[in-house]
C-alpha cells in the first residue's frame, strides 16, 4: 500500500466530492427539475467554463493511460490521437455552431431530437439514440479501465468483488453529487481536473527526460526496443505498413469524436454561437498536452517501467504503464497529485457521458414511446434513474467482464457513432438524402463494419475475431470481389464502413426520389441555423 500517494489522492478526491455536491447551487436556474438545467446547465455556460467542460470530457482519464501506453508498445502508431485532435477542429468548427442555433430555436437536448425535427422521422431518431447509447457504454467503462489503473499502482485493488471495492465506493460518490447536481458537476470539477493534469504534464516532460539522459537518449532507447521485435508495424517512425492506417484512424476518429452525444452535450450547454467559436480555436491548446503525454510511453521504455500483471487474466495491463512510471519516479507526495488528476480525470467524462446517454433515453425512448404526456419535472427525473443505471452498468462490466473487452467494444463503438454522421452531420446542410435512404444505408455501414471486425484476428492474443480496428486492405470485399487482391496495407475498418453507409444512402435516396416517396416534414427553418444568443427562443415543437 502507497500509503502518502493514497493520501495525497483521497485528499484531492475529497475535494472534487464536495465540489460535485456544491455545483447543485452554482449558476442556479429556477429548478433542476427540467432537463435543459439538469442536463444541459440551463444552456448558459461561458467560454472558459466550456472550455474545461468540453477539454474535460474530450481529454479522459482513458486517454491519459491509453495513449502512452500505446507508444510504449507499438511506437509512433500510437501518436495518431495528435493529428486527428489538430484536424478535429476545423473539420466541426461550422457544423457544430449549426447545430447549437436550432437546439436552440427548438429545445434539442439531443442529436436525436435534431434528426425527429429535420426528418419528422421517430423510427430513425430511435436508431440515433440507440446507436449514441450503445456507444457511449463502453466509453464509460473505459474511464473506470484508467481508474483502475490508478488503483492497482496505490496497492489498493486485487482480485475478485472486494477488490473492485474503492472502485465502486469512487461510483456511488460519482452517481450521487451527479444525481443531484447534473452537468453543474463535472463542469465545476472540470476545472480541478485539467489544471491538475496540466501541472503534472509539465512537470513529467522537464522532469523525467531529466533522470533518463535527455530526449535524445530516451527516443534511442525506444528504438532499440522496437528493432528488437519481429513486428512490421512498430518503430518510432511510421513505414509503409501502418501509413494508410496511420491517416485513416486519425481522419475516422475525427469525423466520430463530435458525433458521439456526451461531446455535443458540452457544446449545447454553451451559452451562445461565439462561446463555440472560441473554444474551437482554444481547445488545440489540449492537443498540444496530448502530444507530450504520448512521448510519456518512450520515457517509460528508457525508464525500464513493467506493467502490473492483471491477477483474473494473467497477462500484463499495459494502461498501468504511466501511473507505474509515475509511481516510481516522481517523489511520493507529487505521484499522489499525479494519480488523482488521472483519477478526477475519469470522473468529469464518466459524468457527462452517463447525462448524454440519459438524455438520449429520456427524450428519443421514454418519452417517445413509453409516457409522451411526460411533463418537465418527469423528464428530469427518469434521466436522473437512467443516468444511475449507466454507470453502475459500466462498473458491472469492469467486474464481471474481462476488461479488454471492454476496449474492443469502444472500438466497435467508434465504428458505430460513424454510421450517424449521414443523419446528424450531413442533415445540418442538406435535406437531399431520404429518410429511408439515411436508415438503409445505416443498416448497410453497421453491417458491413460489425462484418469487419468480426473477421479482424489477433493469434498473438488468442482472439480470432474483434480484436482490433485494422483491417487489412486484402480482405476488402464486395460481392466476392476483392479489389485490393491479398495487400497486407491496413485501414482503419469506418472508413469503408461509413463508405458502404454513404453509397447505400445515395443509391435508395435516388430509388425514393425517382417514385416520389415522401420524405417526412422538416419541422426546421433555414434561418433556425443561424440564431445566436441574443435572439428569442421559440418552443420546442414536442411542448405544443
Amino acid at each position: 500500500m502507497q500509503w502518502t500517494e493514497l493520501i495525497v489522492f483521497s485528499a484531492l478526491f475529497l475535494l472534487v466530492t464536495v465540489m460535485g455536491f456544491v455545483a447543485a447551487r452554482w449558476q442556479k436556474g429556477d429548478t433542476l427539475d427540467h432537463l435543459d438545467e439538469w442536463g444541459l446547465g440551463g444552456r448558459k455556460f461561458g467560454s472558459w467554463i466550456t472550455w474545461f467542460l468540453v477539454g474535460g470530457d474530450l481529454y479522459t482519464a482513458y486517454t491519459f493511460v491509453a495513449v502512452p501506453a500505446l507508444m510504449f508498445g507499438a511506437g509512433a502508431t500510437g501518436f495518431f490521437a495528435l493529428p486527428y485532435t489538430v484536424i478535429l477542429y476545423p473539420i466541426v468548427f461550422l457544423p457544430l455552431v449549426r447545430m447549437w442555433s436550432v437546439s436552440r430555436v427548438h429545445g434539442y437536448v439531443t442529436p436525436a431530437d435534431f434528426v425527429k425535427g429535420r426528418y419528422g422521422s421517430h423510427w430513425l431518431a430511435l436508431l440515433i439514440a440507440i446507436t449514441g447509447i450503445v456507444a457511449t457504454m463502453p466509453y464509460i467503462a473505459l474511464q473506470l479501465v484508467g481508474l483502475e489503473a490508478v488503483l492497482r499502482s496505490m496497492g489498493l485493488n486485487g482480485s475478485g468483488i472486494l477488490g473492485h471495492l474503492p472502485l465502486f465506493i469512487a461510483f456511488v460518490i460519482l452517481a450521487l453529487y451527479t444525481y443531484q447536481s447534473g452537468l453543474r458537476a463535472p463542469a465545476l470539477i472540470a476545472f480541478v481536473k485539467d489544471i491538475l493534469i496540466y501541472l503534472v504534464i509539465l512537470v513529467a516532460i522537464i522532469y523525467l527526460p531529466s533522470k533518463f539522459g535527455g530526449w535524445g537518449e530516451i527516443f534511442n532507447d525506444a528504438q532499440a526496443k522496437f528493432d528488437a521485435t519481429p513486428a512490421k508495424t512498430d518503430g518510432i517512425l511510421l513505414n509503409s505498413n501502418n501509413q494508410l492506417q496511420y491517416a485513416t484512424l486519425a481522419l475516422g476518429s475525427a469525423l466520430a469524436l463530435f458525433l458521439y452525444p456526451h461531446s455535443l452535450t458540452g457544446i449545447l450547454a454553451s451559452r451562445g454561437r461565439n462561446v463555440i467559436k472560441r473554444n474551437m480555436v482554444a481547445l488545440p491548446a489540449y492537443s498540444l498536452v496530448l502530444g507530450l503525454l504520448a512521448l510519456l510511453g518512450y520515457v517509460a521504455i528508457s525508464a525500464g517501467t513493467k506493467p502490473i500483471v492483471n491477477q483474473a487474466t494473467g497477462r500484463p495491463d499495459t494502461n498501468t504503464i504511466v501511473p507505474e512510471l509515475f509511481g516510481a519516479n516522481f517523489p511520493s507526495w507529487f505521484a499522489g497529485i499525479a494519480f488523482a488528476a488521472i483519477g478526477i480525470g475519469a470522473l468529469v467524462p464518466a459524468a457527462i457521458m452517463s447525462i448524454a446517454a440519459a438524455n438520449l433515453w429520456t427524450r428519443n425512448v421514454y418519452k417517445e414511446y413509453i409516457h409522451k404526456r411526460a411533463t418537465p419535472a418527469q423528464e428530469a427525473k427518469q434521466a436522473k434513474l437512467a443516468s444511475l443505471v449507466v454507470k453502475f452498468g459500466a462498473v458491472a462490466f469492469i467486474v464481471f467482464v474481462d476488461p479488454q473487452f471492454s476496449i474492443d467494444l469502444q472500438l466497435i463503438g467508434g465504428v458505430m457513432i460513424l454510421q450517424t454522421l449521414p443523419a446528424v452531420a450531413i442533415a445540418l446542410y442538406t435535406r437531399w438524402f431520404h429518410v429511408y435512404g439515411l436508415v438503409a444505408g445505416w443498416v448497410a455501414g453497421m453491417g458491413y463494419g460489425m462484418w469487419l471486425l468480426y473477421n479482424i484476428g489477433n493469434p498473438a492474443i488468442g482472439k480470432a475475431h474483434f480484436a482490433g480496428s485494422a483491417l487489412p486492405m486484402g480482405q476488402l470485399s464486395l460481392f466476392g470481389w476483392h479489389p485490393f487482391g491479398g495487400s497486407t496495407l491496413t485501414i482503419y475498418v469506418g472508413v469503408p464502413a461509413l463508405a458502404a453507409n454513404l453509397l447505400v444512402a445515395v443509391v435508395v435516396t435516388l430509388i425514393a426520389k425517382k417514385m416520389r416517396v415522401f420524405n417526412g416534414t422538416d419541422q426546421t427553418d433555414p434561418s433556425d441555423y443561424h440564431v445566436d444568443e441574443d435572439s428569442p427562443r421559440v418552443k420546442p415543437v414536442a411542448a405544443h
